[in-house]
């Protein structure tokens, strides 16, 4: 098992140096703790059919446009877009709104890392909230690309933070860590929970949401949780 991070994403068709060029041969996880990986997690938990990643609002609503039932999905900001069904709030994916309902997600930062792993042959969202489920799932995948959605293309410590806590748990499993993402990742791990809850709650994109006021602030304490969902499930 070979695992690679990378801090922001790249463009789709690159290739990790020494990986197979095409990408079916990966499994990738889209990483956004705050919020985009976190909410998918419930929102998959609570029966949605399926996550449409959207680049631009305009493109969601033209998807929604061929697909009347699809919800429209996504933030700028933090805040709901005007029009749309659903902001990224965990605490708007109920079982009652989403089951069996596809999602039109055009979150800012999220959407891009879902782009990114595409066209994997898997793709995972990946967050502390189900952290250690996901771990398990990814047990024997050959190639594992961790995809960090960063902020507006910058370096996000909140996702990198999870990255890391993910590649020590891979590495405990036999997995080879790769490159100087996954170092740098690695080098952040958190020691425990108590530190985890500091890094998220303290990073740039915690402090900025928590701003919000005290809905947003709940959001970002449930997002510094581990294993608040004992399952994982495919994108």
């Amino acid at each position: 098992m070979r695992v690679r991070v990378e801090l922001t994403p790249s463009a789709p068709e690159v290739a990790p140096p020494g990986w197979p060029r095409h990408p079916r041969r990966w499994t990738g996880v889209a990483i956004d703790v705050l919020r985009a990986s976190t909410t998918l997690a419930f929102a998959l938990r609570n029966g949605a059919a399926r996550v449409v990643p959207a680049a631009t609002i305009e493109e969601a609503l033209a998807w929604r446009s061929r697909e009347p039932r699809a919800l429209l999905c996504g933030e700028r900001d933090g805040r709901r877009i005007p029009g749309f069904d659903l902001g990224n709030s965990p605490a708007e994916y109920g079982e009652d709104v989403v089951r069996g309902r596809a999602l039109v997600f055009a979150s800012t930062n999220g959407s891009l890392a879902l782009r990114r792993i595409a066209r994997c042959g898997s793709r995972w969202c990946g967050a502390f909230v189900n952290g250690t489920a996901l771990a398990r799932a990814l047990s024997g995948r050959s190639h594992v690309l961790l995809v960090c959605a960063g902020k507006l293309g910058r370096f996000a410590l909140e996702d990198a933070v999870f990255a890391g806590w993910l590649c020590e748990r891979l590495a405990a499993a036999g997995a080879t860590i790769e490159g100087p993402g996954a170092a740098l990742a690695r080098a952040l791990t958190p020691a425990d929970t108590l530190e985890t809850k500091a890094l998220v709650q303290g990073s740039e994109h915690g402090r900025y949401l928590r701003s919000l006021g005290s809905a947003y602030a709940a959001d970002v304490d449930l997002c510094a949780r581990l294993d608040v969902i004992e399952r994982t499930f495919e994108v």
